[in-house]
């Protein structure tokens, strides 16, 4: 845990250093809207087979520009963002079969959707056109998030499940503690970082599409000896698009 405390104070002190640095000035504040695609799981220990949990976030976007310094174009940026994150499991057998239900007959599945509010905040580099025209960027930084409630979605009755049998037989994975605890740490935090390219038109505004990835440096659960799980940390894999309009932009004959 102190390791990751580290890890999340040294990116934030990235991010303030890299908008330290004296270049050609700018003052340009921009705000819009975002909303993306989010495919996301848990990495549980004991180890939980999955697959990717789809969901989305949608939320809004702010930026501040405050430099150019050679060819990067420097700003800060900041998201809130309200989206729905979670783990889906693949329950198998050991020749990799869905595993079906005696009741049901049908194949079991299982997933947790998990409501956040997310505040990520990024040192955003670019590199092209800031007024008119496409610029690549990218960016890094921390990112908080705040539980607002769950869901699970269960074709089977949990007491009536297929175990793992003696024989080798039925679900390849006993570890189904996770199906019944609720989230026991509501604060969620960690590091982001992404890539995209930018198209800029003077009147229309900006218009984005990034692709992103989260990791999680804190557990859903508790991660102590007396708990059941070591780890229980999210990753992300956003595909998002945004719009920002500018508010305030820099008088010079040089921005293109």
């Amino acid at each position: 845990m102190k390791r990751c405390l580290l890890i999340f104070i040294l990116t934030c002190l990235l991010a303030v250093g890299l908008h330290a640095q004296v270049g050609e000035h700018r003052s340009e504040m921009a705000v819009g809207i975002n909303s993306g695609f989010v495919l996301s799981n848990i990495a549980f220990v004991p180890k939980v087979p999955q697959g990717m949990h789809p969901g989305f976030t949608a939320g809004l976007s702010f930026r501040y520009t405050s430099e150019k310094y050679f060819n990067t174009i420097c700003a800060i940026a900041a998201e809130l963002n309200y989206s729905r994150i979670g783990w889906k499991e693949s329950i198998l057998t050991p020749e990799d079969k869905p595993v079906v239900n005696a009741l049901t007959g049908l194949p079991e599945e299982y997933q947790r959707d998990i409501d956040y509010l997310q505040l990520p905040v990024f040192a955003r580099l670019g590199w092209g056109r800031e007024r008119k025209g496409v610029q690549a960027f990218f960016q890094v930084g921390p990112q908080i998030g705040y539980y607002l409630g769950e869901r699970t979605k269960m074709n089977f009755d949990w007491a009536h499940r297929t175990p793992v049998y003696s024989d080798g037989s039925g679900r390849t994975s006993g570890v189904v503690a996770q199906d019944t605890m609720a989230v026991e740490h509501k604060l969620d935090y960690g590091i982001a970082a992404g890539l995209g390219i930018e198209f800029s038109h003077p009147r229309l505004g900006h218009f984005m599409l990034e692709g992103r990835y989260y990791y999680g440096l804190g557990n859903i659960y508790g991660d102590t000896k007396r708990d059941y799980f070591a780890r229980s940390n999210f990753s992300n894999i956003v595909i998002k698009l945004s719009y920002l309009f500018d508010m305030a932009t820099t008088t010079n004959s040089k921005i293109k």
